[in-house]
């Protein structure tokens, strides 16, 4: 994840996607040598030099000031996620790169966990910006039990995306949608901490195992953490199309809490209820089994 580069190659697939139409610039003659906008339509845009252009585009923003931010994220016509990105690329251009950080394995404090638990009508769980899952509740567990298979801990939902993609695509709908999202928040998640040891390591681990994660993550697209629809086929239950919110964590910096819900009398409110009873009734059989084998 070398800043120079990531800098480059984000600019440069921006400015490659949109045409001099698009931008509402004349495309002078037809045999254009580079897609999309050329650097010095960029520069006219942007309001600023040619040269001061390229130098930003070859990886350098140190010294951009906001306004010049601004005005690249008007001219590339940058979304959200795209211009927050661009802006955190820019906060630590020239500064030194640092040496890679583990960070400590994330615990949920107890008093999360209560938290979870008192939420028993929707699946819920707490992850961070690699997609691990760090802490559920028993409805979370149960919805989330195709992911949880996998026994290393913690479970992880792109690597269950992108290393298990049969068992993916039938467990969610818009598997491909969840695909290019999922690599477009690591992304997010590489430009927000990019000596995170463990961040590095799953990026590293995706790439050399999955030809889709390398492609989504040179398309150089990303995405934040956003509340919306999430449909999945649940092997219990059967199908649930669920609204999802994203919290952040203001006391726990870098941890969301996603809880799902459905419209009461919908088809999947009936399965959530009916994948609360399977849970509770596998739960009651678990504690049963230990205490006779205890």
């Amino acid at each position: 994840m070398d800043q120079r580069t990531e800098i480059r190659e984000f600019l440069s697939s921006r400015r490659a996607r949109i045409t001099p139409e698009r931008a509402g610039l004349p495309a002078y003659g037809s045999n254009r040598r580079v897609k999309g906008l050329r650097r010095e339509e960029v520069a006219l845009l942007a309001g600023v030099s040619v040269d001061y252009y390229v130098r930003m585009e070859r990886g350098s923003l140190a010294g951009a000031s906001d306004g010049v931010l601004e005005a690249l994220a008007a001219a590339l016509q940058l979304d959200a996620a795209e211009r927050d990105h661009l802006f955190r690329l820019a906060r630590r251009s020239g500064a030194p790169s640092g040496p890679r950080r583990r960070r400590s394995a994330a615990t949920v404090r107890s008093a999360l966990q209560q938290v979870l638990d008192a939420i028993s009508d929707a699946p819920a769980w707490i992850g961070n910006g690699r997609y691990d899952v760090l802490a559920m509740n028993q409805l979370g567990r149960a919805l989330y039990s195709p992911v949880l298979a996998d026994p290393r801990r913690p479970a992880n939902t792109a690597r269950f995306v992108y290393l298990n993609p049969e068992a993916a695509s039938d467990f969610f709908v818009d598997y491909d949608r969840i695909a290019g999202d999922l690599a477009g928040k690591l992304r997010m998640e590489a430009g927000r901490d990019p000596h995170d040891e463990e961040l590095i390591t799953l990026v590293g681990e995706l790439s050399t195992c999955s030809e889709l994660f390398r492609q989504r993550w040179a398309s150089q697209d990303v995405r934040l953490h956003r509340s919306g629809r999430k449909r999945v086929r649940h092997p219990i239950v059967g199908r649930l199309d669920l609204d999802v919110e994203s919290l952040e964590l203001p006391a726990e910096p870098g941890l969301h809490l996603i809880v799902y819900t459905a419209p009461a009398g919908t088809p999947t409110a009936d399965n959530l209820a009916l994948l609360a009873s399977w849970a509770a009734t596998q739960e009651a059989l678990a504690t049963e089994f230990e205490a006779h084998n205890g």
